[in-house]
């Protein structure tokens, strides 16, 4: 039961719709730090890298590292990195 269990959180789950961040927040840095590293958001990551976590900023809660499709990887600070002028390009999808 396990081994289908794990296929199916390995699923290919596809967002129901999309919109644009209007404000900044925890979430939307984090989403910004997954799109920059050319992922939807974390579901898509740990589909496509297959790994169970991501690492965070235990101080802060941001996204920490990521790994890109071509397998460099993007690091990322504590503090926030995804100005204001930026917030209308990040895309938040709903599942």
């Amino acid at each position: 039961i396990s081994e289908v269990s794990g296929v199916m959180a390995k699923a290919d789950i596809k967002p129901k719709s999309v919109c644009h961040a209007e404000k900044w927040s925890y979430d939307v840095e984090n989403l910004y730090r997954f799109q920059q590293a050319g992922y939807r958001d974390e579901v898509e990551y740990k589909q496509v890298k297959q790994v169970d976590t991501v690492e965070y900023w235990p101080e802060t809660g941001f996204v920490k590292k990521l790994q890109r499709r071509d397998n460099t990887f993007y690091y990322y600070n504590k503090q926030r990195e995804c100005e204001d002028k930026e917030v209308h390009k990040v895309k938040v999808y709903v599942y």
